[in-house]
C-alpha cells in the first residue's frame, strides 16, 4: 500500500525533525519533504479566501474567483449555480451550495465545446456566454448563448452527475446570454440578448416561444426592450414571474461601469416598465450586475447572486440581501430609501433554517485520485494524450504536446491546465520531475499564470541537459514573441517551481531544489485578464518537434497556500 502524504508527513512533525530531516527521511516514499509553507493543506477548506465570517455573519466576495456572469437556482434546500466558462473545457461549472454563502465545486455540464473540432484549439473570449439554470419538472436545464453559433441547452436530472448531449435551440452569430421561461400554463419563452460584434446589432433584449420541451424556438421572435435610450449594453436577461407581474431581470450600462436593471409588465411581451435596483452607490463595489435572485427554502427571504469585475481576478461573485417594495425589487441596502440599492460588504447570512459547515471551492490538488480535482480546465478541448494520473504513485503526467504550426506565443496553446486565481493573495507551488526524450531539444514543462500578459518558469531540454527558464510575454492576443532568460543548469530532473501572487496581481516566481530555499527569478509580472476572464495559474508540457515517444513531466502535487 502507498504510504499517505498527509500522515506520513504529520508523524515525521511529531517526531520533531527539521525541515532537512524531513527531506532525508521521506527521501524513500511519497510523503513531501517540504518546508511549513509547501506542506499539503490539512482540510478541504481555502487557506486563502474564506467568505463564512462565523457567527451567523458573512463577507463579500462570496467566491474570490472568476465566476463569471454567475445564475443560481433553488431545489428544496439545495442551490445550484453556473457560470460563463468560454473556451475554458471543461465548461459550464457545477457549485453547489446549502446557504448561499459556502459553496463546491460538484462538476461540469459540458466535457467538451461544440462544435469539437472547431473548439480543438483555443478560442479566445468565444464558447460558453452568460448561461441560464433552470429547475423544470424534475430536471435540470442551462441555456446558454454562444456568439458564433447560437443558443444551446443541456439537461440532466442529477446536477452532479453526466449531463446530456447539447442540444442547438436557435442558430446564428449574435445570440447570447439566453434564459427559458416556463409560464403557469406551460407556455415556453426564451429571453436572449445580442452581441454587436457579431449580429451588428445590441443593446436590446428579444423574447421567442419554444416548444414544452425547450429544445427549439417556434417564431422570429419579438423585442421585448430597446436599451438605446437609457440603458446601453442591456444583456444578461433572467426571467421570472411573481405577483402576476412578468420581470427581466438584465445588466446594463457595461461589465464594469454598469448597474442592474428591472424591468416589468403584466404581459410577457411588454410595454415593461423599467427601474434601476441596484448600482455602485458609495462602494468600492464597481459595476454590480448580472447574476440571480433566489429565496429561502421558507420563502421569507430573497438574495441575490452578482458579479465584480477586478480586472486580472476576473469576475468576482457577490451576494446581496434582496427586498420587495410595491413589486419592485431592492437589491443590497437602500440607505437614502429611493428604491436602489448599493452592494453590502459583510452581512448576515441566509436564514436557511440549519448552520452549514464552511466549505470552499477545491484548489489544491495532490493527484491522488483517479480524476483531476474540478478546479482544472483546459484551454481548448484536450486530446487524450495530453494528462494522465497515475494514482498508485500519486502523480499526473503531463506529455509534451507539439506546438501548433500557427504557434507565435503561450496565447496559441491549448494544453495549458489552469485553474482559477482564488484569492486577491496567495501562493501556488508544485513539484514535478521532467523526463524529455533524449533525441530532443526544447521540450518545456513548467508553472504558468496566463492571461494577455503571462510568464512562466520551466525546465527546457538541451543537447547537456535540463535548463530553468524564466519568460515573460506580453500582448499576447497580440502575437508578442516572448521574452526567455535562462537562469542555468539544473542538477538532476527533480524542481519546485512557486508563483507568489500579491495585492494587484504582481506575481513573482522562485524555484527550489531542495524545496526549502526558494530563489526568486526574474522581474515580477503583472498579471493581466485573458479575453473575458481572469489570469490563471497552473501547469504545462510542450515541445517543438514531432516525434513518435513524447518526454513527459510527473507532477507530484500543486498546492495553493497564504
Amino acid at each position: 500500500m502507498r504510504p499517505n502524504k498527509y500522515l506520513a508527513f504529520s508523524l515525521l512533525l511529531m517526531l520533531g525533525c527539521t525541515n532537512e530531516q524531513l527531506f532525508t527521511r521521506s527521501s524513500t516514499n511519497k510523503a513531501p519533504a517540504v518546508d511549513k509553507a509547501v506542506a499539503s493543506p490539512t482540510g478541504e477548506v481555502s487557506q486563502v479566501w474564506v467568505a463564512d465570517g462565523g457567527r451567523g455573519s458573512y463577507k463579500n466576495p462570496i467566491l474570490y474567483a472568476d465566476y463569471s456572469d454567475p445564475d443560481v437556482c433553488r431545489v428544496g434546500e439545495d442551490y445550484y449555480m453556473t457560470s460563463s466558462s468560454f473556451n475554458a473545457v471543461p465548461g459550464l461549472q457545477i457549485l453547489h451550495s446549502k446557504d448561499l454563502v459556502n459553496w463546491n465545486l460538484i462538476g461540469y455540464a459540458l466535457d467538451r465545446l461544440p462544435p469539437y473540432d472547431h473548439f480543438a484549439k483555443p478560442q479566445h473570449g468565444n464558447g460558453v456566454w452568460a448561461p441560464a439554470i433552470r429547475y423544470h419538472e424534475g430536471e435540470f436545464y442551462i441555456y446558454w448563448g454562444d456568439p458564433d453559433f447560437g443558443i444551446y441547452m443541456v439537461k440532466t436530472k442529477d446536477p452532479a452527475g453526466r449531463w446530456e448531449k447539447p442540444v442547438l435551440v436557435k442558430e446564428g452569430k449574435g445570440l447570447i446570454d439566453s434564459c427559458p421561461f416556463w409560464d403557469d400554463d406551460g407556455q415556453a419563452y426564451l429571453v436572449h440578448g445580442w452581441a454587436g460584434s457579431r449580429a451588428g446589432i445590441k443593446s436590446i433584449l428579444t423574447l421567442n416561444r419554444m416548444n414544452p420541451e425547450g429544445t427549439e424556438v417556434l417564431d422570429e421572435g419579438v423585442l421585448v426592450f430597446d436599451g438605446h435610450d437609457s440603458h446601453p449594453t442591456v444583456e444578461g436577461p433572467k426571467m421570472h414571474k411573481r405577483n402576476d407581474y412578468y420581470y427581466i431581470f438584465a445588466p446594463a450600462g457595461g461589465v464594469s461601469t454598469g448597474w442592474q436593471l428591472v424591468l416589468r409588465s403584466k404581459n410577457v411581451y411588454g410595454p415593461y416598465e423599467e427601474k434601476i435596483v441596484m448600482d455602485q452607490g458609495n462602494t468600492p463595489v464597481n459595476g454590480p450586475h448580472q447574476g440571480a435572485w433566489v429565496d429561502t427554502p421558507n420563502g421569507k427571504e430573497d438574495w441575490f447572486v452578482h458579479f465584480q469585475d477586478v480586472e486580472a481576478y476576473g469576475r468576482i461573485v457577490h451576494l446581496q440581501p434582496m427586498q420587495w417594495k410595491n413589486d419592485w425589487p431592492v437589491i443590497g441596502e437602500d440607505l437614502d430609501r429611493d428604491g436602489k440599492g448599493q452592494p453590502v460588504m459583510t452581512h448576515r447570512k441566509p436564514a436557511v433554517g440549519k448552520n452549514h459547515p464552511i466549505s470552499t471551492p477545491k484548489e489544491s490538488d495532490e493527484f491522488d485520485d483517479h480524476k483531476l480535482g474540478l478546479q482544472w480546465q483546459w484551454h481548448a478541448n484536450p486530446k487524450a494524450t495530453w494528462a494522465f494520473l497515475n494514482p498508485a504513485k500519486g502523480q499526473l503526467r503531463l506529455f509534451t504536446d507539439q506546438l501548433p504550426e500557427s504557434y507565435k506565443n503561450f496565447w496559441d496553446v491549448p494544453n495549458l491546465l489552469l485553474q482559477k486565481f482564488p484569492a486577491e493573495t496567495f501562493t501556488a507551488t508544485t513539484k514535478l520531475k521532467f523526463t524529455p526524450n533524449e533525441k530532443l531539444q526544447n521540450e518545456r514543462t513548467g508553472l504558468i499564470v496566463m492571461g494577455d500578459s503571462y510568464a512562466h518558469i520551466s525546465l527546457v531540454s538541451k543537447t547537456d541537459g535540463l535548463y530553468l527558464a524564466y519568460t515573460k510575454g506580453e500582448k499576447a492576443e497580440k502575437g508578442t514573441p516572448d521574452k526567455e532568460e535562462l537562469l542555468g543548469k539544473l542538477n538532476g530532473n527533480e524542481v519546485y517551481f512557486r508563483v507568489k501572487v500579491d495585492k494587484g496581481g504582481i506575481c513573482q516566481f522562485s524555484y527550489s531544489e531542495n524545496g526549502a530555499q526558494f530563489k526568486e527569478v526574474g522581474t515580477p509580472l503583472t498579471a493581466m485578464p485573458g479575453k473575458w476572464i481572469g489570469a490563471k495559474v497552473g501547469v504545462f508540457a510542450v515541445r517543438q518537434d514531432k516525434i513518435n515517444d513524447s518526454g513527459f513531466a510527473d507532477y507530484d502535487w500543486f498546492r495553493i497556500t497564504p
